[in-house]
C-alpha cells in the first residue's frame, strides 16, 4: 500500500502542486492558530511594517477575488528548454477563498480540483482544506490523504511557492524602491513566523502604481535562492487586472520550469458540501 501511494503522488505531483496553486496565490495559516495566538505571536504580529502589510494585502486583491470563484488551470511542464506537452493538464478548479474578516470571522482556504485532461485521468480528483489534501480515483475505495512532506517533493513544491500566504505566514518589510523593466516596484522582505511555514524567506516585487505582483524569490534559511515565481500576462478579469500567468523555475535550473495559466475564471455559488472529502466518491455518480 505504501509503494501504490507512492506511486499515486509521484504520477500526479503536477496535479497536486496545482491544487496547491489553488489555494492559488491565496491560501492562510491555519485558522484555528490565527484565533488563539499567544503573547509571543501578538508580539510578532507588531513587528510588521504597516506600509508593507497594506502593500501585501493590496496585491492580494489583485491576485484573487475574495468570494467563491471557479477556473480553468493548464499546466505545462518545461524541461531542457524543451516543452514537455505529453505531460499537460487541464483542471478544472472551484475554491472557495477569503481571509477572516468580520462578516467571515474564521476565514476559508478549500479548493476542488476535477481532472479534466488528459483522457485517462477524467473522474480524478483532488481536494484542499487549509493544510489538508486527499486524492480520488474511481478505481480506489476512498480518497487517500497526501502529507504536506509528500507535496513537497519535486515540482510538488511549487504548489507552496505559489500557495504561500504572504500576509499571514510572513513578517513583512519594506526594504525601498527598485526598477522593474520599463516600471518601480516596491521590494518587499518577508520572514516566517512560525517554523511550520514552508519557505522560511521571501523576496518580493510589487508594481508601486498598480499594486501588481511582479516576482517573487522564495529563500532558504541562508538566503539561498529556492524558486522564483513571476506573475505574467495580466488581463481584465471580475473587474479587476490580475495575472494569468504564473512561471515557477527552479533555481538549480532555469531552463526547468513549470507554467501555470488560468482561464475561464467565474464567480460562483459553492456549497461547503462540495468540499468534503466524501464529496470526492460522488463526483461520477
Amino acid at each position: 500500500m505504501a509503494e501504490f501511494k507512492e506511486g499515486i503522488h509521484m504520477k500526479y505531483q503536477h496535479i497536486i502542486c496545482a491544487i496547491g496553486l489553488s489555494v492559488s496565490l491565496f491560501a492562510f495559516a491555519d485558522k484555528s492558530e490565527k484565533l488563539t495566538l499567544d503573547r509571543q505571536q501578538l508580539e510578532q504580529l507588531t513587528q510588521d511594517d504597516q506600509l508593507a502589510r497594506n502593500i501585501i494585502r493590496r496585491a492580494d486583491r489583485v491576485r484573487a477575488p475574495d468570494t467563491p470563484f471557479r477556473y480553468t488551470l493548464t499546466l505545462l511542464e518545461h524541461r531542457n528548454g524543451r516543452d514537455i506537452t505529453e505531460n499537460q493538464q487541464v483542471l478544472d478548479v472551484s475554491m472557495r477563498f477569503y481571509k477572516p474578516s468580520e462578516q467571515n470571522e474564521n476565514g476559508d482556504a478549500r479548493s476542488l480540483v476535477r481532472f479534466v485532461s488528459p483522457a485517462r485521468d477524467k473522474g480524478k480528483a483532488l481536494l484542499s482544506d487549509l493544510d489538508k489534501m486527499w486524492y480520488y480515483s474511481p478505481d480506489l475505495r476512498r480518497p487517500i490523504p497526501i502529507s504536506r512532506q509528500q507535496r513537497l517533493i519535486g515540482q510538488v513544491s511549487n504548489g507552496d511557492v505559489v500557495a504561500a500566504d504572504f500576509d499571514y505566514s510572513y513578517i513583512s518589510t519594506l526594504v525601498g524602491e527598485e526598477a522593474c523593466a520599463d516600471t518601480t516596484c516596491y521590494k518587499l522582505s518577508l520572514k516566517r513566523r512560525w517554523p511550520y511555514v514552508t519557505y522560511p524567506a521571501i523576496d518580493y516585487w510589487v508594481e508601486k502604481d498598480t499594486g501588481h505582483p511582479v516576482r517573487a524569490d522564495f529563500l532558504s534559511a541562508e538566503d539561498v535562492l529556492i524558486k522564483r515565481s513571476y506573475y505574467r500576462d495580466y488581463q481584465q478579469i471580475l473587474g479587476e487586472m490580475r495575472p494569468t500567468t504564473i512561471v515557477v523555475e527552479d533555481a538549480l535550473r532555469k531552463d526547468n520550469y513549470t507554467t501555470m495559466r488560468y482561464s475561464d475564471v467565474v464567480l460562483e455559488s459553492l456549497p461547503e458540501s462540495n468540499f468534503q472529502k466524501e464529496y470526492l466518491m460522488r463526483l461520477n455518480r
